[in-house]
């Protein structure tokens, strides 16, 4: 089946299949549609970034990994500030995970949560709307999963040793990134890679050539992965990530600096230890076993007004499943379990404050090829969580969740698909940051989201169309509202209803394409804004994407995209009226191949037209309500030009 080899966030027959998903690894490619016998295409939720276009436009931070995907926004500002929604619902609603490390912890609730980077990655999988059995306890609202790159990505057939030295300029921030790989093979069956990247710039300049105060970082990043071949059957792999963000920043980063909200130095520590096995037993189709085990710490320091404090979240667990393939059944069944632990304190008692929760689940997921047209996806999983939180309250809740799911291919061209999907998720352990002066309502309740989604592919030829419409409901949402008491508790019913429909061609070296999304969340009716439903989620304005990508010639590539939202003109909150102005940002970037196989120079241009604009996943602007200044987010950067040089040694 064509596809476009440059851009594969927005294509659509396999990428924007059914609810209900295949496993995040190996799971099967779509089966080849022959013109004279109709097969049903492998269901798969999971929309892909890909390694190649993250190096065309030389991504630097979590919002440029998925600039192209309009169901996901990502807030602007520094770095560590940025927060991720998908479908308008707030990642700490998600399953994040990185080579399968699920990363819940929360350490500050005006950062965010997630920080990557792309240099690492050799894609980034997104699953919207609620998660099916194998997408790990608690995915409400869906699941992102980032892939790093393993040594046989970077090495050519037959070759031993290499590496890879990056470096690149952007002239907004007077910046610079510098990478160094070395990837090898140690035999036949081991090879390892390592990988450092240090990046440095000033405050950014937004549209208007104003210095957006608190943006200046300074980011460093070890990696280290082992792959071992342990037998024809055994696959191991070993990878270590430390990755640092530091500057000045205001204390609450996700608000501009002003009188309240001072500029103080703040950095962040992610550290991740995993261990993945793989057992596929030859000619056996009973075992395909596949184990993940990690450790995850993540660490805040905040050297503020209150003086030098320490919010730390920790997590450790494991995933083992297994595949049976019984005549037209796939069984994929398993468990997995985390332990998890929140601490904050002062530099003199860093563990002052502390809980732990912990989560076990048991899952079944079962896809059936009912004949050659009709495929059903069902599953299950059960989860059982605890918390012992800072006051010594316990909390234990547990369920089933279920999904179902149907996709008949009508013709060899057109596929339809229909499922729903539901997910428990009980109280776990919140903002670290938060801990000494918010609790939990004695009488917290579990969360219970339902996804119920329908849509269509079509692909005929180098053509490609696509479309759903979701509802996603989660009940009793789990929040600390504005105000006081600060106490976590279920603040009411959250809704996210919306349709996706994405177009793209693709004609020997061209490559077009188009998208669009509309989207609502409302807690009990009323919509969202990111000052008032921290947690939880915000409005968008209907998202359009576009892409071009041309190859001119073996040597020399060239592209556009777009992204382009709706404004909200009013948008109710319960301080006064906000809006959201509309916006279109337009990124070039031609890639060439200097010498071939060896030197690549790459040219991008963000932000052409220098737009002055607040990212609709930013904190509002409510600076013209009184008693209200400095409530707002960061004005995005505005041109700026990027040169990267890579040489492959």
């Amino acid at each position: 089946m064509p596809h476009c080899p440059y851009r594969l966030s927005l294509l659509g027959a396999i990428t924007f299949g059914s609810l209900l998903a295949t496993q995040a690894y190996g799971a099967d490619a779509a089966l080849e549609l022959q013109a004279q016998e109709i097969t049903a295409a492998a269901i798969d939720r999971n929309e892909s970034v890909e390694a190649e276009q993250l190096q065309r436009y030389q991504a630097n931070d979590l919002q440029e990994v998925f600039e192209s995907n309009p169901e996901v926004s990502v807030g602007g500002g520094p770095g560590v500030a940025q927060k991720l929604y998908l479908r308008g619902l707030e990642d700490t609603l998600l399953n994040i995970s990185i080579d399968g490390a699920s990363q819940p912890g929360q350490t500050f609730h005006h950062t965010g949560r997630i920080g990557i980077e792309p240099e690492l990655l050799k894609r980034a999988e997104v699953q919207a709307g609620t998660g099916d059995a194998t997408a790990g306890p608690g995915a409400l609202g869906g699941a992102v999963r980032f892939v790093t790159k393993d040594p046989d990505d970077l090495l050519r057939e037959g070759e031993q040793l290499g590496a890879l030295l990056k470096s690149g300029y952007f002239s907004n921030g007077e910046g610079y990134k510098s990478s160094a790989s070395v990837f090898g093979r140690f035999n036949q069956n081991w090879s390892a890679l390592a990988m450092t990247t240090y990046q440095d710039q000033n405050d950014y300049e937004d549209g208007h050539n104003d210095d957006v105060l608190g943006t200046a970082a300074r980011q460093k990043l070890g990696f280290a992965k082992l792959v071992g071949k342990l037998s024809d059957e055994q696959t191991l792999r070993l990878s270590y990530e430390k990755r640092i963000d530091e500057g000045e920043r205001s204390q609450r980063p996700q608000w501009i600096p002003s009188s309240f909200n001072r500029l103080y130095p703040l950095s962040t520590e992610r550290e991740t230890w995993t261990l993945n096995y793989a057992w596929q037993p030859v000619n056996n189709e009973l075992l395909d076993v596949e184990l993940t085990t990690y450790h995850t710490t993540n660490e805040l320091e905040q050297d503020g007004r209150f003086g030098l404090y320490f919010g730390d979240t920790r997590s450790t667990g494991f995933d083992l499943r297994n595949t049976s393939r019984i005549g037209a059944h796939q069984l994929t069944y398993g468990v997995d379990l985390r332990d998890d632990r929140a601490t904050l304190g002062p530099a003199g008692n860093r563990q002052l404050d502390h809980e732990d929760g912990e989560v076990l689940g048991l899952y079944l997921q079962d896809r059936y090829q009912i004949t050659s047209r009709l495929q059903l996806d069902a599953g299950l999983r059960y989860d059982r969580y605890k918390l012992d939180d800072r006051d010594k309250q316990t909390f234990t809740e547990d369920g089933i969740s279920p999904n179902l799911g149907l996709r008949y291919q009508l013709t060899p061209e057109l596929a339809v698909f229909a499922g729903q999907a539901r997910a428990l998720r009980g109280p776990q352990v919140r903002d670290a940051f938060k801990m000494d002066s918010s609790g939990n309502d004695p009488h917290l309740k579990a969360e219970k989201a339902r996804t119920d989604e329908v849509g269509f592919d079509y692909r005929d030829g180098g053509w490609e169309l696509n479309g759903k419409a979701y509802i996603t409901r989660i009940e009793d949402a789990i929040a600390d509202p504005i105000g006081r008491p600060n106490l976590y508790l279920n603040v009411g019913d959250l809704k996210s209803k919306g349709v996706l429909l994405s177009t793209a061609y693709h004609w020997q070296q061209l490559s077009l394409g188009l998208s669009y999304h509309r989207n609502d969340a409302r807690l009990d009716g009323e919509r969202l804004n990111v000052y008032e439903y921290n947690g939880l989620g915000t409005s968008l304005g209907d998202t359009w994407t576009t892409f071009a990508d041309y190859r001119a010639s073996d040597s020399l590539s060239l592209g556009w995209q777009g992204r382009f939202v709706r404004g909200i003109d009013t948008l109710h909150t319960g301080v006064g009226d906000v809006s959201k102005p509309g916006y279109g940002v337009h990124d070039l970037y031609t890639e060439w191949q200097a010498v071939p196989e060896r030197l690549t120079v790459t040219l991008t241009l963000k932000n052409l037209l220098d737009k002055q604009y607040l990212d609709h996943a930013s904190n509002e602007d409510f600076e013209h309500i009184p008693d209200y200044e400095g409530i707002r987010g960061s004005y995005e950067p505005g041109r700026e030009l990027r040169l990267g040089l890579a040489w492959r040694i």
